[in-house]
């Protein structure tokens, strides 16, 4: 019987405890507190437990994905980020009211339950003791009344005398008239075949999952084809007649989930569908917690995984993400951290007396970080996991047709103005490549970031004139033009002049825009990339730094502003000839600061992900264009913005029908297998 269906018990499994599939070290302080072992000392302290007597093993050591050892008078503590269990979340969102925790182990031990208010602060709510050779059952009733601010739930197991062997524990609710629903997954996949076969098998590795799922859309949309891999047929017959390929022409992100959406509506019989980025390593385990959580939500509710590091695997990118509607920019949600390392010790009181909170890495255990215990509201959630009822999008569509950026943010935007929340469950995650090593600010995406900013603000903002956005995107593209990043300034003034043009230019043109774009830049030196700086001209100055003082980056707004008053003027004046022939700085990418790149004439600047090189080249006359350019169409947008908000709101609903959608789809062609 599948663990998230209803047992004669009447109760229904909402979250197990688990192990991580491949051992990881990186990631067991996000599963269990407590050290491990391997090889023969795992295997004698199991055989320990067998035979009811005490072993020598001063270490825990997981035995299975659903199984703990802890060992003779050892401690473990199951207060972690996939183990505990988010109780202020399903009692904001969910019709339960009271969570049963049940544990099954044999040996001597202790079972300690413990609980967290919304400042973090710890009670002890119920233990047992359990002194058994058979494997011994125990429950215990929760109530989740306290947690309508924050807090969680967890329990610690404290061997005894003899080793204790956890070999399963839940956290369950009476099903009552709840049924278990369905789920199709959605992956859209471009050029990255390994990674997309990687996901494919670990769903295979999860009988469990796939039970309660109807079908895995795979929208393969590059030129490097997943039904290519080597493995794929292995993993496809894991999947069986689940696994429904489809290759499509490139529509980006919004177009390959679109598809997905579709496909779920058309065949009927998933009440969710998952959408899953192809670059993610996922928590298979999630899976199950998202549709529990949707099962039991009171009104239909989108559900989203968090997003790991995938090269820092203990790091949490974001507990919860807003948008500054005054901005109209992404950001974290309020009394929340970025970068959260749970396996990295907390900052102690004297270093963070003598710092800013700020300014410090984050850093801690759940039991040690007070901020995780707060009940975090979003406004949306990354489409790299993130489970959408099909009445959501039977109410509110599809996708915008958007290509990439913007469109998981402007769909829970659209939801929740419909009545359908996002929450960002805890306990669901996928570990995903960090931002930080991407340069998709500056590259051929800076195009589909503005103009989709201000799609978005333009059909949701509630500001006057999109509050302060028209102002901070004139500021960007001047200090891009300053930075000598041409061919960036010039891509965000397109997407305006696009923007402008009305709503019926992206279904148009969202096949055909990235070729565009990619031939547009090549005109650019800053779009030129190259292996090394051997690959260029050497670096030359004319003149030695003044009194040998490198320039830097300024440090304050009084500075700032300095700063491109004088590179403003510098910008006026004839380029240095030997700049023309010759580099005349290196400039690392953590200090790519368009302060410091308006003081040269040339600089060899280099990529965020350490790979690549660029000779950006002073060129007065292209900077006039770009200001008198830029100072034009955002005076346009502003004075326009009224007309255009009203266009685009009433465009909205045929924009992101499936009807359109499907016109797309055929006009670009497809083919499922």
């Amino acid at each position: 019987m599948n663990d998230q269906s209803i047992e004669p018990s009447g109760l229904r499994v909402l979250q197990r405890v688990v192990m991580p599939v491949d051992r990881d070290l990186d990631v067991l302080k996000l599963y269990v507190e407590g050290e491990i072992a391997r090889g023969a000392e795992a295997v004698a302290a199991e055989a320990s437990v067998e035979a009811g007597a005490g072993g020598d093993v001063g270490q825990a050591e997981d035995v299975g994905r659903r199984s703990v050892l802890v060992p003779v008078g050892q401690r473990v503590s199951f207060a972690t980020y996939f183990n505990a269990f988010p109780a202020s979340y399903w009692r904001r969102w969910t019709s339960v009211d009271e969570v049963i925790l049940r544990v099954r182990l044999r040996g001597q031990a202790n079972v300690i339950v413990y609980r967290s208010s919304a400042k973090g602060h710890i009670q002890r709510v119920a233990s047992v003791r359990i002194d058994s050779e058979e494997a011994q059952e125990e429950t215990f009733r929760l109530s989740l009344q306290p947690f309508i601010d924050g807090g969680w739930y967890w329990m610690d197991i404290l061997a005894g005398e003899t080793n204790a062997l956890l070999e399963r524990a839940d956290w369950c609710a009476e099903a009552g008239q709840v049924r278990q629903g369905r789920v199709s997954l959605g992956i859209t996949t471009f050029n990255r075949p390994s990674f997309c076969v990687d996901q494919l098998v670990a769903l295979g590795w999860a009988p469990e999952v796939l039970e309660v799922v109807d079908a895995i859309y795979v929208v393969d949309q590059g030129n490097e084809r997943v039904s290519d891999d080597p493995r794929f047929p292995r993993a496809a017959e894991s999947l069986g007649s689940r696994l429904k390929l489809i290759e499509q022409a490139n529509l980006g992100g919004s177009g390959g989930f679109s598809r997905a959406m579709d496909e779920t509506l058309r065949a009927g019989t998933s009440d969710y569908v998952l959408l899953l980025d192809d670059d993610v390593v996922t928590e298979t385990e999630g899976i199950l917690r998202a549709v529990a959580f949707g099962d039991y939500a009171r009104t239909p509710t989108i559900v989203g995984g968090h997003m790991f590091n995938l090269f820092v695997r203990s790091q949490l990118h974001a507990y919860g993400e807003i948008i500054q509607r005054y901005r109209w920019w992404w950001e974290e949600a309020p009394s929340t951290r970025r970068e959260h390392d749970f396996a990295l010790p907390a900052p102690s009181p004297i270093v963070t007396s003598q710092a800013k909170s700020s300014q410090l890495p984050s850093a801690g255990s759940l039991r040690k970080t007070s901020w995780l215990h707060r009940r975090v509201d979003v406004d949306y959630n990354g489409w790299w996991m993130c489970l959408i009822p099909t009445d959501v999008m039977r109410k509110v569509g599809l996708s915008m047709p958007m290509f990439i950026k913007w469109d998981d943010a402007e769909y829970c935007v659209r939801a929740g103005n419909a009545g359908f929340p996002t929450v960002s469950l805890p306990g669901m995650a996928a570990w995903h490549v960090p931002w930080q090593d991407k340069d998709d600010g500056i590259d051929w995406q800076a195009y589909f970031h503005e103009r989709n900013r201000i799609v978005t603000a333009l059909l949701h903002s509630p500001y006057d004139r999109g509050g302060n956005l028209v102002k901070e995107s004139f500021i960007i593209s001047v200090k891009h033009a300053l930075a000598m990043q041409y061919s960036t300034a010039e891509l965000m003034l397109t997407a305006i002049e696009d923007v402008l043009s009305g709503p019926e230019h992206m279904h148009a043109g969202i096949a055909a825009k990235l070729a565009e774009i990619r031939a547009f830049r090549a005109d650019f030196a800053d779009a030129q990339n190259r292996a090394s700086h051997e690959e260029f001209p050497q670096v030359r100055r004319r003149k030695p730094p003044k009194r040998g003082r490198t320039p830097k980056p300024p440090s304050d707004r009084v500075a700032m502003l300095a700063t491109a008053v004088v590179g403003s003027i510098k910008q006026l004046r004839p380029v240095d000839t030997d700049a023309r022939s010759n580099p005349q700085i290196v400039v690392p990418h953590i200090d790519r600061h368009w302060g410091l790149l308006s003081k040269f004439d040339s600089a060899l600047v280099s990529s965020a992900d350490g790979t690549k090189v660029a000779w950006y080249q002073r060129d007065p006359k292209r900077y006039k264009a770009i200001m008198k350019r830029t100072a034009l169409l955002h005076a346009k947008l502003s004075r326009e913005w009224p007309e255009l908000s009203d266009r685009y709101r009433a465009a909205m609903d045929e924009l992101a029908s499936p009807e359109a959608w499907r016109r797309t789809f055929d006009s670009t062609g497809s083919q499922q297998g």
